[in-house]
């Protein structure tokens, strides 16, 4: 059976903290789904379409990452695409109370999806994309922040 995980998030934008969860977790998993979440409460400083492009480029040379977005609960995106796991990156003691509420929750609705935490490597570990956006938006230097495909289009534009 493969193993296939979701990685839900709205990656707005995609940071070195979410490649270095998903790069660290391709040889837990048979697939990794980047999935997208589309919230109407949120309005995103990039588009969906941008967004979902950014990842695809960064794994291009990677088969196993796929890239989808979705709208509603994460379970339910878990069984459309057969996902197992859902895959969570964990930055301090703070998110691992958020996030096992969530995974609590996920569970009383479907036994069968499990919730996978995986600890951001220190470097990244107050790496935000919120805080990333901030920086962005006032002109600050995000080159310890993004992936260089991403710092590359913004420099463009």
């Amino acid at each position: 059976m493969k193993r296939i995980c979701l990685f839900p998030g709205t990656f707005d934008p995609i940071t070195l903290g979410h490649t270095d969860v998903i790069d660290r977790s391709l040889d837990l998993f048979d697939e990794i789904v980047v999935g997208i979440g589309v919230n109407s409460a949120k309005t995103p400083m990039f588009s969906l379409e941008q967004r979902m492009q950014w990842i695809r480029d960064i794994y291009s040379h990677t088969p196993k990452v796929k890239v989808i977005s979705y709208e509603g609960l994460t379970i339910k995106s878990c069984k459309e695409v057969g996902a197992q796991f859902i895959l969570r990156g964990i930055r301090s003691i703070g998110d691992f109370e958020y996030e096992k509420a969530i995974a609590d929750v996920n569970r009383m609705m479907d036994s069968s999806i499990e919730t996978i935490f995986l600890s951001c490597s220190p470097r990244y570990s107050t790496l935000a994309s919120s805080l990333v956006r901030d920086v962005l938006k006032y002109g600050g230097d995000a080159s310890r922040l993004l992936p260089e495909n991403i710092l590359r289009e913004l420099k463009k534009a």
